[in-house]
């Protein structure tokens, strides 16, 4: 997937094109609906497909205060949109000047000039230009005025329009499991591996310790059943994908500290050294919530019964 972020650099390649355009934090089923109608129009005449997107998140912008946490920023919400087959994906900066063109001078600039769109898929809650002033019904009238196919789809959804307020909500109480029926896999972090505290090999279960700096929603606190995989190594590699209980939180039997940590236990691998490896941490089920022990033997113990309890969940998972 070629990634670019000026739309009057486009390549030669992409033009003319089909094309759709949102925020996709985290590429949940609803946004791949969209995507799969776009390759299949594409598909249909014979035209690449991209996807145009905004760096930073038109909210983060425009009400700083109200900016939401990411579920899949950067490179995770990029792999994920190469995922689903879209042959570009344009990602414009997103000021405040931009934010004040009109729903024709953006159409106009963007998706003629830049792209040569023949095609646009959307959604039917799309917003776009100034004010959020333009819909669906705008984006057909501009495709009558310029010569572009407008495809709409219905809201996609069991009950609930999936969303991504829906998906950080159920990852902010811990419910990962609901989290992945509405993404259509896992939840993910992706980072590098650094060095903890080494508590964890100390009891017996050394842990893959996350940058702070990971990409993706750290879930609420507490102990999931989970998946590592190493990014850096080859995708055949039998070690590539392996099962673990992922821990979520502050260490309260040890420390005071308020800062939200992501540690890994890859199950029965006490010889792994990832240290400075870029890793994924998928989230599976949640096994219980986070607990300060009175004693290290009671958190020994229950460490003990939280690896049987991964181990258990994930004999019948096949990791994606």
């Amino acid at each position: 997937m070629h990634r670019w972020s000026d739309p009057a650099a486009t390549p030669e390649a992409l033009r003319p094109c089909v094309l759709t355009l949102g925020n996709f934090d985290g590429v949940h089923r609803g946004h791949k609906a969209v995507l799969t109608a776009l390759v299949e129009a594409g598909a249909r005449l014979g035209l690449p497909a991209v996807a145009i997107t905004f760096d930073p998140h038109p909210v983060a912008v425009l009400h700083p205060d109200r900016a939401p946490e990411l579920i899949a920023p950067g490179r995770v919400r990029d792999d994920l949109l190469a995922d689903t087959g879209v042959d570009g994906l344009l990602v414009l900066d997103f000021t405040t000047e931009f934010a004040q063109q009109t729903p024709e001078d953006f159409v106009r600039s963007v998706f003629v000039r830049g792209l040569d769109a023949r095609c646009v898929v959307v959604g039917m809650d799309t917003r776009f230009g100034y004010r959020n002033s333009g819909d669906v019904g705008t984006l057909v009238d501009l495709g009558e005025q310029f010569g572009f196919e407008v495809i709409a789809l219905d809201d996609v959804g069991d009950g609930e329009r999936y969303s991504s307020t829906v998906i950080r909500r159920e990852l902010g109480e811990g419910r990962v499991g609901e989290a992945a029926r509405i993404l259509g896999r896992p939840h993910r972090v992706v980072g590098a591996v650094v060095h903890g505290n080494h508590r964890g090999r100390g009891l017996g279960y050394p842990t893959a310790n996350l940058s702070p700096e990971s990409l993706g929603l750290v879930p609420a606190e507490g102990v999931y059943a989970g998946w590592l995989t190493r990014l850096d190594a080859p995708d055949d590699a039998p070690d590539r994908t392996m099962p673990a209980a992922v821990s979520v939180g502050t260490n309260p039997t040890f420390d005071t500290s308020d800062r939200r940590t992501v540690e890994a236990y890859v199950l029965d691998r006490d010889d792994l050294d990832l240290y400075d490896e870029t890793v994924m941490v998928e989230f599976v089920e949640h096994i219980r919530p986070t607990l300060r022990f009175e004693s290290v033997e009671e958190l020994k113990d229950a460490m003990a019964g939280d690896v049987e309890r991964c181990r258990e969940v994930l004999a019948h998972i096949v990791p994606a």
